[in-house]
C-alpha cells in the first residue's frame, strides 16, 4: 500500500513546469550587452587621448611614435590648401613650431592667429603632425571655462610669460 501524499498541480508546494524562453530573448540580451560594451570602449578610449602643447609633443616625439594624441598651439600665417583636399599650416607654442597636414576641410572659424587643438599623430617620418580633427574656440563660454589655457597659448606665441 502506498502512503506517499499526492499533490495536485495547483496545490501549494507543487512545482510548475519550467517555461522555455525564446532564443530571441537571449539574442536581444547579447546585442544589448555588446552595445553597452562598445559605448563604454569608445568613452574610455576617447577620454584617454593625451593632450600635449606643441613644445611638449616635439620633446616627446620619439616616445609618442605613431600614437594618437591631442596637440595644442596657435596657428601661424602659413595656411595653404593641400593637393589632397586638406590643408597645411604650422602651429606654435612656447617658441616651438610644428608643421601640420590636416585631412579634410578645417572648421569655419579656423584662421591664422587662433589657438587650436588638433587630434592626430606624427607622420612616419616624424617631421609633420597628421591631423584628423581641428577644434577651435568658438564662444565666450569656452573662454570662461578655459581662459588659463588660452592665456598660456597666447603668451607662448608672443613669448610673454608674465600673465598672473
Amino acid at each position: 500500500m502506498e502512503l506517499s501524499p499526492r499533490t495536485a498541480p495547483d496545490a501549494p508546494g507543487a512545482v510548475a513546469p519550467r517555461r522555455r524562453r525564446s532564443p530571441w530573448v537571449y539574442g536581444a540580451l547579447v546585442l544589448v550587452l555588446v552595445g553597452i560594451g562598445v559605448v563604454a570602449y569608445q568613452a574610455l578610449t576617447s577620454a584617454s587621448l593625451y593632450f600635449y602643447n606643441a613644445d611638449e609633443a616635439v620633446a616627446q616625439k620619439a616616445d609618442l611614435g605613431d600614437k594618437h594624441f591631442r596637440l595644442q598651439g596657435s596657428v601661424l600665417d602659413d595656411v595653404e590648401p593641400a593637393g589632397d583636399g586638406g590643408v597645411t599650416f604650422t602651429v606654435k607654442f612656447n617658441g616651438v613650431e610644428v608643421p601640420v597636414h590636416h585631412e579634410g576641410d578645417p572648421p569655419e572659424l579656423f584662421e591664422p592667429g587662433i589657438p587650436v587643438v588638433l587630434e592626430g599623430r606624427w607622420a612616419t617620418t616624424g617631421e609633420v603632425f597628421e591631423s584628423d580633427t581641428i577644434r577651435v574656440k568658438h564662444s565666450e563660454q569656452y573662454e570662461a571655462d578655459n581662459g588659463d589655457r588660452l592665456d598660456d597659448a597666447e603668451d607662448a606665441e608672443t613669448g610673454d610669460d608674465t600673465t598672473p
